[in-house]
């Protein structure tokens, strides 16, 4: 499955509304609005849960995980505000269930995905996304996340704080931080 990053302010507002519309069609019962729903949101919960998970079989498992939980609770989708906010915190909740589990089956490290997907047709951008994601495997954990939710996913701060289950200002603190240790990390590249 080909993960393509956001194209920019625009896109991110086209599929919050395209998303909130069809969790209330799915609420109020049209199945039809989970075709929907995959069609307009999952490359981009497959390329999370790719980069939470490090694997491409277990991403796609925790799509579907996704879409089965959202098709089996119809009737409490109506009450999600945000449903942009509330797939990426499910897909990154399931990921990382999926990752400790997978830890405690084996010992040794898991190895992380690219951070940024770059098409095959285009070598010179997958050596820059390959030079990239090994920046960002430099960068704590915590920093690594709230960078890629807000520069690859496209999340505002307040969005990052409810995925990541922290508050808004150390959302932002931690991508700020994550920032200017990657800016440093890129002059030390050149």
């Amino acid at each position: 499955m080909d993960v393509e990053a956001p194209a920019g302010p625009g896109r991110d507002v086209e599929w919050a509304a395209a998303l909130r519309g069809s969790f209330q069609a799915l609420a109020g019962g049209d199945a039809a609005a989970l075709e929907t729903i995959w069609e307009v949101a999952s490359r981009r919960l497959y390329g999370l849960a790719l980069w939470r998970t490090g694997n491409a079989e277990d991403a796609s498992d925790v799509v579907q995980e996704v879409f089965v939980r959202l098709a089996s609770r119809r009737v409490e989708l109506s009450r999600v505000s945000t449903p942009h906010v509330w797939l990426l915190a499910v897909t990154h909740n399931a990921a990382m269930d999926r990752v400790r589990r997978r830890e405690r089956r084996r010992s040794e490290p898991i190895e992380s995905a690219a951070l940024v997907a770059a098409p095959v047709h285009d070598p010179g951008r997958r050596v820059e996304a390959e030079r990239m994601s090994r920046l960002l495997a430099e960068l704590p954990e915590a920093q690594r996340e709230a960078v890629a939710l807000r520069h690859v996913e496209g999340c505002s701060y307040r969005e990052i704080g409810r995925i990541t289950g922290v508050p808004t200002f150390t959302a932002a603190s931690r991508c700020r931080l994550g920032l200017a240790r990657l800016r440093r990390l890129m002059e030390g590249f050149r």
